[in-house]
């Protein structure tokens, strides 16, 4: 009886993994159809909501590549440094603190880094430089960075 009721559960997620699959093959039919894939990849405007329709993702692939350069500039030398510090530097009784408060910052819902970044890493980089819009790049940039610092320190 367990194993008919585990085989049941296996399918229904293997089902349900193929259904996603499919949804999103067809999907991508339907949208190539209607848009080129030469548009779509060079084109400089996402306005998806307004006439006319524009897809064209470079603007997105240029700000994913910037957030992530960027992150990368913040977390690998404060993974690295701290990996360092931890293995080769740090006595037992700091490693034992500073270890596990490392690893809890790997725990931290992303809507939380997010809402950090918005209230409290914008605003500080509005009083550097006042300019600064709320949405931008370089909280992007400093919050994801901090998100994979744990991750770059237990290498």
């Amino acid at each position: 009886m367990i194993q008919v009721l585990l085989l049941a559960c296996a399918l229904l997620s293997v089902a349900t993994t193929l259904g996603i699959i499919a949804v999103l093959i067809t999907e991508t039919f339907r949208f190539f159809q209607e848009v080129s894939v030469i548009d779509f990849l060079t084109g400089t405007k996402w306005t998806p909501l307004f006439e006319p329709r524009q897809f064209g993702i470079l603007p997105l692939l240029s700000g994913t590549m910037l957030v992530a350069v960027g992150s990368a500039i913040v977390a690998i030398p404060l993974g690295v440094g701290s990996a360092i510090f931890l293995n080769e530097y740090a006595s037992d009784r700091v490693r034992a603190v500073l270890k596990p408060a490392l690893e809890i910052l790997a725990g931290i819902p992303t809507v939380v880094y997010g809402y950090f970044a918005l209230t409290a890493v914008t605003p500080f980089l509005q009083m550097l430089i006042p300019q600064t819009e709320v949405f931008n790049a370089a909280s992007a940039a400093i919050v994801v960075g901090v998100m994979i610092l744990p991750m770059i320190a237990s290498l």
